[in-house]
C-alpha cells in the first residue's frame, strides 16, 4: 500500500477533533480524512448492534477513499465494534479506551473517576479493562446522558455544560478522588472547563495524545509513514446536515474548515 495514502478518523460528531488536532500535530504531513457521522450523533444511548453498522458503513466509505488507515475517534464506538471491524478489514485501525492505566499511575489518593456514554461503560470491553485496576485503585464511573448532546449543539449553552459536569463530578470529588478520566473524546472539547468545575488539585486525562503516539508507531512498523514534504490536507465529510456541521466542526477546530461533503448514502442503520 502507498505510503501516502490518507489516513481516516471517524466519530459520531465532532468529538474525534480533539484526536485529530493530536494526530496532525504529530504527524503534520499526512492526508487526513475525518468522518463525523453527525446523523446519528451521539451513540452513547444506540445499540451496539446499530453502532456496529453504522461503523462499518463508515469504513466501507473510508475503503473507498483508499485510507492506509483508521483511527475510531469514539470511546463507545470502539467498545461496540473495533474488534469485528479489525476481523474484516486488512489495515490498521488505532481505536480509543479510557486512560485507567495512566490514572492509575498518576493518583496520590488511590480514587479516580471515569466519566463516559453509557454505551462504554455497559461494554464488556470497559468491564474487562476496569477489573484490572480494581485491586489498585477505587474507580468511581460516571455516565453523563446529555453531555454530547450539549456538546453538538449550534448555539453552546456553558451554563447547562457547567451543570452537568457539576452533577457527574459530584460522586467522584466527595470520594476524594484526583485523577479523572474522559472516556468519551467530546469531552476533551470541554477539558478546559471540566478543569475549571474539578479544581487544579485533580489532574484531568485524556488519550487523544496517546492514540496520535500509536498510530505512528503502527505507520512506521508497517512502513506506511507519509514522506511527503508538504503540510497534511485535511477532508472533512458527514452524514449530517452540511451547513449546521460547518458551523460546529468549525467552532471546535478553531479555524474555518474546508467545505464538507454529504454522505447521502450513509443514513440506514
Amino acid at each position: 500500500m502507498p505510503s501516502d495514502f490518507p489516513i481516516g478518523v471517524i466519530d459520531s460528531g465532532a468529538g474525534g477533533l480533539s484526536v485529530l488536532k493530536k494526530i496532525q500535530e504529530l504527524m503534520p504531513n499526512e492526508e487526513l480524512i475525518y468522518l463525523a457521522d453527525s446523523y446519528f450523533a451521539p451513540y452513547g444511548p444506540r445499540s451496539e448492534r446499530v453502532i456496529k453498522n453504522r461503523c462499518f458503513e463508515n469504513m466501507g466509505f473510508l475503503n473507498l477513499q483508499h485510507v492506509k488507515a483508521v483511527v475510531l475517534a469514539c470511546n463507545t464506538a470502539t467498545a461496540a465494534a473495533v474488534k469485528a471491524l479489525r476481523e474484516e478489514f486488512d489495515i490498521p485501525i488505532i481505536g480509543m479506551e479510557p486512560a485507567i492505566k495512566p490514572a492509575a499511575d498518576l493518583t496520590r489518593t488511590g480514587v479516580i473517576g471515569v466519566l463516559a456514554t453509557e454505551g462504554t461503560l455497559d461494554s464488556e470491553k470497559f468491564m474487562d479493562l476496569q477489573s484490572l485496576y480494581r485491586d489498585r485503585v477505587e474507580i468511581i464511573t460516571k455516565a453523563c446522558p446529555g453531555l454530547v448532546d450539549e456538546i453538538e449543539k449550534l448555539e453552546l449553552d456553558q451554563g447547562e455544560i457547567v451543570k452537568l459536569v457539576t452533577e457527574y463530578t459530584e460522586a467522584f470529588l466527595e470520594r476524594g478522588g484526583d485523577t479523572l478520566v474522559l472516556g468519551c473524546t467530546h469531552y476533551a472539547l470541554i477539558a478546559d472547563i471540566i478543569s475549571e468545575i474539578v479544581g487544579p488539585e485533580v489532574v484531568v486525562v485524556d488519550t487523544g495524545m496517546a492514540v496520535a503516539k500509536e498510530l505512528k508507531r503502527r505507520l512506521r512498523a508497517d512502513d506506511l509513514n507519509s514522506d511527503s514534504k508538504e503540510k497534511s490536507r485535511i477532508s472533512f465529510f458527514t452524514s449530517g446536515n452540511v451547513e449546521d456541521q460547518q458551523i460546529l466542526l468549525s467552532r471546535y477546530w478553531g479555524e474555518d474548515i474546508p467545505v464538507l461533503h454529504y454522505l447521502n448514502f450513509l443514513l440506514t442503520i
